[in-house]
């Protein structure tokens, strides 16, 4: 390996863009309808916000935030629900599956499938409110 790349080992991604429509109806669905929690809502101009959430164990085990971003043109619109060409884009891992399982049903999230055991555990994939697909994950110990 490079000796350069070797001396990066204290790099870690804490947060990564979530293109939105609209910032406060991402807010209200990550936070009430996932349970997540608003860690930041920052104004930057009359359009812009920098907004961040994250599940809410994020901060102790230390796992990237996600920050809103409103789409502000033609193209961010078109991103909106498909940021990842349809491919699962999130995955959100938790030590009781069927809780939040249960939980999300409740509140009407989108399930695109019957939850599944696989080999590292259960899944399940689902939309949120964008089109967004999601793998809940619950890992085998």
């Amino acid at each position: 390996m490079n000796q350069d790349v070797n001396q990066r080992v204290n790099q870690a991604i804490t947060a990564f863009t979530l293109v939105v429509r609209d910032y406060d109806e991402a807010i209200r669905y990550y936070t009430e309808i996932l349970g997540f929690v608003l860690l930041e809502d920052t104004p930057l101009s009359a359009e812009k916000r920098w907004v961040r959430i994250a599940p809410p164990s994020a901060g102790k085990l230390r796992g990237a935030s996600i920050l809103l971003a409103k789409a502000a043109n033609e193209q961010q619109h078109a991103a909106v629900g498909n940021q990842t060409g349809g491919r699962v884009f999130l995955f959100l891992h938790t030590d009781d599956f069927q809780r939040d399982y249960d939980a999300y049903r409740a509140h009407n999230v989108h399930f695109l499938e019957e939850p599944r055991n696989e080999a590292y555990g259960m899944v399940v994939v689902f939309e949120d409110l964008y089109g967004n697909k999601w793998d809940l994950v619950e890992v085998n110990a």
